[in-house]
């Protein structure tokens, strides 16, 4: 029997067990360059310190996956988090399950971001590549680059899938 997901709306506090919402609301707010210019601080943990790794910043542009949206793999990144910033205003979809060396069905949890905000996932935590909802959807990502073994993928056996409930 196929696992129905639901995904809840994305908040900073039932995303925190996961990671961090990148977003502008409750950021605190500093004026800079002579006060021309509002920054928005300090808002995710990246995580890219490791003997041999560095700061990567990469464009990502997603593509909507067959509906209904099957989820039969998780990846995770134990060298470092990653960060993803949509560029224009759409929603997506998130998967995400807790940390450890192996992930079920039933570990997934499912959010729904709205344009506006982006996510951090934490070092080593379990997330479904991206899912965008419409064609040619952008993101700016950041994450860690340099040498090792960065993304580790665990397939679910056939009949272990789950489905997206949009």
């Amino acid at each position: 029997m196929t696992l129905k997901l639901k995904p809840a709306k994305l908040t900073i506090k039932n995303f925190s067990p996961f990671g961090n919402v990148i977003q502008r609301d409750e950021a605190k707010r500093i004026l800079i360059n002579q006060d021309t210019t509002e920054r928005f601080h300090d808002l995710a943990d990246i995580d890219v310190k490791t003997q041999d790794g560095y700061p990567l910043i990469n464009i990502f542009r997603g593509q909507p996956r067959p509906h209904p949206i099957e989820i039969r793999m998780m990846e995770r990144h134990p060298l470092g988090s990653q960060a993803f910033i949509p560029l224009q205003n759409k929603p997506y979809l998130v998967v995400v399950a807790p940390t450890g060396e192996k992930v079920t069905r039933n570990d997934l949890r499912a959010f729904i971001a709205d344009g506006n905000q982006g996510v951090n996932y934490k070092r080593n935590l379990w997330h479904h590549p991206l899912l965008v909802l419409e064609d040619s959807h952008e993101f700016l990502v950041v994450d860690r680059g340099g040498e090792g073994e960065n993304c580790v993928e665990e397939w679910f056996e056939e009949k272990s899938f789950a489905q997206l409930a949009l």
